[in-house]
């Protein structure tokens, strides 16, 4: 790498904040997880393939080898959020084995964690405010993945012995995604806590 180039690459990771700038790690793992910070960061529509190029320290070349287009690319970095997602399933079986109601208690503590993390938003919700109406690809695999995971929580309702489990999983989707909205709106972190204890009484008064 020229010393000028270098320079320029140096500047712009500077001015970008990029997730990872580790040469060693493969160039489409660079740029899938710089990208979905600086989409993050600075939304999907506002960051450019050559940004994110220099970024993650390869070239546009490179990334359009990987990635067909930028729309592919958002595509990529939504399904590994995605993925991160069905991880808390997973955690949730293994402290919980054969406990749905301790698994549905959990669901909630967790949530309320990643909640108060979350300081700009869900990845695939925001995703889906940006890009809403434009008939984007990415459409698809946001609306899969809250269809699965609004699936999956009524799935332990049901297990959970709840009454009407279908308007549990409702209420509880509704709860979490409006303190999302609620949170990056007013940037007010009571409402963290009020949303585990409106997750916990809609529970109770389902049983």
């Amino acid at each position: 790498m020229s010393r000028t180039l270098s320079a320029k690459k140096s500047e712009s990771l500077s001015l970008l904040s990029p997730a990872n700038t580790d040469e060693k790690i493969p160039p489409r793992e660079r740029i899938v997880s710089t990208a979905a910070e600086l989409f993050r960061e600075h939304g999907i529509r506002g960051i450019g393939v050559d940004a994110i190029a220099d970024a993650a320290l390869t070239n546009k070349m490179t990334l359009y080898r990987h990635f067909g287009s930028k729309d592919e690319l958002v595509c990529e970095t939504l399904r590994r959020a995605s993925e991160k997602a069905e991880a808390i399933w997973r955690d949730l079986e293994t402290a919980h084995p054969g406990d749905p109601k301790g698994q549905l208690k959990a669901w909630v503590e967790a949530r309320t964690q990643s909640l108060c993390g979350e300081h700009v938003g869900c990845d695939l919700a925001n995703a889906a405010i940006e890009l809403k109406g434009e008939g984007h690809p990415a459409y698809g695999v946001i609306e899969r993945h809250k269809a699965e995971q609004r699936d999956r929580l009524e799935a332990l309702c049901l297990a959970a012995g709840a009454r009407e489990p279908n308007l549990l999983a409702d209420t509880l989707t509704l709860l979490l995604e409006g303190a999302r909205v609620t949170r990056q709106a007013m940037g007010n972190d009571t409402c963290c806590n009020h949303f585990s204890k409106a997750c916990n009484a809609a529970i109770t008064a389902f049983a």
